[in-house]
């Protein structure tokens, strides 16, 4: 992938064009799978020509990679802001809540990414680009798992397995990419607070 700008104005138009390209890319994979995908598929999605993909890609294995990162950083810098910033919520149950409403919020964003992320993240899984997606996501389950123990320790929810309950989350939020219209019936952040009434009603003390 060839260096990008480093005028201001430029730079900003670059990212902005590699993040479209980015974003054609990952409903590509999302579609037909990262392996199923040829250059071509991506050359179609794109409107690019084979040079100007590499441009903004460099290569296939480096936009999944990408694709990925985009989708773990922002997540857990906002995760992160609402389970411990200064405004986050003084209850276990108001920080799950913002928590989730984070995290929905972003799978209606990047749907394409969050399918992408669940489906193909083998593929990079033996490779040093998975290290740092990895340590976003382990850490993002950190602030999970972290929220639920402090309401099991303060006696605010009854949480016999806190890991145990953040996986069953996890797997409700994530799965919602296959389904989740964000201008149907149901905004994502009414799909969070649905998702923590189901929770939260069998852990209240």
């Amino acid at each position: 992938m060839a260096a990008p700008p480093k005028k201001p104005h430029l730079r900003e138009r670059y990212d902005e064009r590699q993040r479209t390209v980015l974003d054609a890319c990952a409903r590509v994979y999302a579609e037909r799978g990262y392996h199923g995908a040829s250059i071509d598929d991506l050359l179609a999605a794109t409107g690019l020509t084979r040079g100007g993909l590499y441009h903004y890609i460099g290569s296939k294995p480096e936009s999944l990679a990408r694709i990925l990162g985009d989708l773990m950083g922002p997540l857990l810098e906002q995760a992160a802001a609402v389970v411990s910033g200064p405004d986050a919520p003084s209850t276990a149950e108001g920080r799950l809540r913002a928590l989730v409403g984070v995290w929905l919020r972003r799978v209606g964003e990047r749907q394409a990414h969050v399918r992408v992320f669940q489906q193909e993240r083998h593929a990079l899984e033996s490779g040093g680009a998975w290290d740092e997606i990895r340590a976003d996501r382990d850490a993002f389950t950190s602030l999970l798992v972290g929220v639920l123990r402090d309401g099991a320790a303060s006696g605010e929810l009854t949480i016999a397995d806190p890991s145990l309950t953040a996986l069953a989350i996890q797997g409700m939020v994530n799965h919602a990419a296959t389904w989740l219209d964000p201008a149907g019936r149901l905004t994502p952040d009414e799909v969070a607070d649905g998702f923590c009434d189901l929770v939260l009603d069998g852990m209240r003390a």
